[in-house]
């Protein structure tokens, strides 16, 4: 993104919360010039705080629930993904990312023959190795 663009997204995105909060100053002067009047002018100013404080209450549940995914009745979910097949996902979708990481490893592997020895022995223990006492 060039500079030009970035202010143009900050100044809309100015633009946008000045409006919001014009307008949540001129509900809230409403609300509490309809309610001055049947209940005096505290209990209009708690009518106006007790409705702001339900709306930021309403918000607050819609940004933090969770979404749960349906699944069907007597179908196993499926099993979660391996680190491989993460690492292969993440590699198709940036392929650039993904060469550059190699090159990395392969620059880090020529230059310190030890981590490649620790590696391969790690790999070839696998299962073998003793089990910490629990």
């Amino acid at each position: 993104m060039n500079l030009n663009r970035i202010l143009s997204l900050a100044a809309a995105v100015a633009a946008v919360a000045a409006a919001a909060a014009v307008c949540v100053v001129a509900a809230s002067f409403a609300l509490y010039a309809v309610a001055r009047d049947y209940i005096g002018p505290a209990g209009g100013a708690a009518v106006v705080a007790g409705v702001f404080a339900l709306i930021a209450a309403v918000v607050a549940i819609v940004a933090t629930r969770k979404a749960t995914p349906k699944t069907k009745v007597g179908v196993p979910p499926p099993p979660p993904a391996s680190p491989m097949e993460k690492a292969i996902t993440l590699a198709k979708a940036h392929p650039i990312v993904a060469v550059g990481a190699a090159a990395v490893a392969v620059t880090v592997m020529a230059r310190n023959p030890a981590v490649v020895m620790a590696l391969v022995s790690s790999f070839l223990a696998g299962n073998n190795a003793p089990r910490p006492p629990k």
